[in-house]
């Protein structure tokens, strides 16, 4: 399951890829705004929530930020490539630092790269069991 920023443009446009991709549907998005966030995470600050997004996997163990796109990566055949590359020593924590820069200034990349527009045409791919407005659980 993923918690994510619904607030923010460039973490909703990331998400609804992530969808796209998510070809076996082994994957559950979950706004922060959410109460299921609170019940999915209590440990985690409203805070910990809005630097970056967190997979939390079915026992319990949270990824986040790049660990979590890693993490993701090896579940969604076309990010497998990305996730490997992430597995080399070293590269998480460029990773990381890459991630903690975009994430500090998400609602500048959003405007630069217009992802309010693109949020607004590209549109969450529905799956069973989902409603659009709040993704059901699972990692």
């Amino acid at each position: 399951m993923v918690l994510y920023d619904s607030d923010c443009p460039l973490c909703t446009f990331q998400m609804k890829s992530l969808t796209w991709l998510d070809w076996f549907d082994r994957v559950r998005f979950v706004p922060i705004s959410s109460e299921r966030a609170g019940q999915i995470a209590p440990h985690l600050t409203r805070e910990d929530l809005m630097e970056a997004i967190h997979c939390v996997t079915p026992a319990g163990r949270i990824h986040r930020g790049a660990r979590a796109i890693r993490f993701l990566g090896l579940r969604m055949p076309l990010l497998v490539p990305v996730a490997l590359f992430l597995w080399l020593p070293g590269v998480i924590w460029v990773a990381e630092a890459i991630y903690r820069f975009v994430s500090r200034h998400r609602l500048v990349f959003s405007r630069l790269f217009g992802c309010q527009g693109a949020c607004a045409l590209m549109p969450q791919r529905s799956r069973e069991g989902e409603s659009t407005a709040e993704p059901s659980s699972q990692p």
